[in-house]
């Protein structure tokens, strides 16, 4: 089974787990997570959640997972982090492949502006599946979630 899920993803195309950058305000969208973005950074790939992978001066690979709201580095740079999507469960899970193919077969699909957006966020008890997830504009989702994300005492989550 697992050698059948690397063949799978292999054959893949990358561009349909990615948001189109062209046509957005990438600088206005990403404000609302600086920090934990650093202050400057070139922005590389965005996930359909919308998490985008960003370059550090350093050149770096930054991860910026806005349901959980945070930042960490991925790689050490562009061709670690290739090398480094096509071992163990790293492009399925930065790429939310298998969450991503589950909401088109829903009948989930989005507009140019839109991502997968959380109905519960996963920094409140939210979890990462079709039934949380709905077509949100990008600049409600990223601000929205920098919101929740920056909350310094939240008091509800639900039950495990």
């Amino acid at each position: 089974m697992h050698s059948a899920r690397v063949y799978y993803f292999a054959l893949m195309n990358i561009h349909d787990y990615l948001i189109a950058q062209t046509g957005k305000d990438w600088t206005a969208l990403l404000s609302f997570w600086i920090p934990p973005l650093p202050p400057r950074f070139k922005l590389w790939l965005v996930n359909r959640l919308g998490d985008a992978f960003v370059l550090a001066e350093n050149g770096a690979v930054l991860r910026l997972d806005v349901g959980l709201g945070t930042c960490v580095e991925v790689a050490a740079d562009r061709e670690h982090f290739a090398t480094l999507l096509d071992s163990a469960d790293n492009a399925n899970q930065w790429l939310r492949i298998e969450l991503v193919d589950a909401c088109r077969r829903a009948g989930m699909n989005l507009s140019a502006h839109e991502c997968y957006g959380f109905k519960i966020p996963p920094s409140i008890g939210g979890r990462y599946e079709v039934s949380n997830l709905v077509p949100t504009r990008l600049a409600v989702h990223y601000s929205y979630q920098a919101y929740i994300c920056k909350q310094d005492a939240i008091y509800w989550v639900p039950p495990e």
